[in-house]
């Protein structure tokens, strides 16, 4: 059945993949977190926060506080703490018409496949 075939676009993307992409800046990497969150743990090297309360209004290039950072066109990564709200973000960015969305999950999983922190 059709359904149950995923697009190269669909196919997961672990953690250790995503860190040099993120490195060669050819995948936009988000941490959803809330600001109090980063400012206590810091967030992954060159990735952009954007809590996912404000996720809606700065991904969608029709809204007024659209980031342009945050292209649909390209290959997007988010993460959170433990991968629930990032779950939560890719639906949205999916649904808003970002093709390329991938859930890494959390900080912890960045750091243990070798992901350097920021800030």
């Amino acid at each position: 059945m059709a359904w149950f075939r995923r697009t190269p676009a669909e196919r997961p993307l672990s953690v250790a993949e995503a860190i040099p992409r993120v490195e060669r800046g050819d995948l936009t990497l988000i941490d959803v977190r809330e600001l109090g969150e980063v400012q206590s743990t810091g967030m992954a090297k060159g990735a952009v926060h954007v809590p996912l309360t404000s996720l809606p209004a700065r991904a969608d290039p029709r809204h007024p506080n659209h980031d342009p950072v945050l292209d649909p066109s390209r290959p997007i990564a988010v993460y959170c703490l433990s991968g629930a709200r990032s779950e939560r973000a890719a639906q949205m960015l999916r649904t808003i018409g970002y093709a390329q969305v991938h859930n890494l999950g959390g900080l912890k999983d960045w750091q243990a496949a070798g992901g350097k922190l920021s800030g």
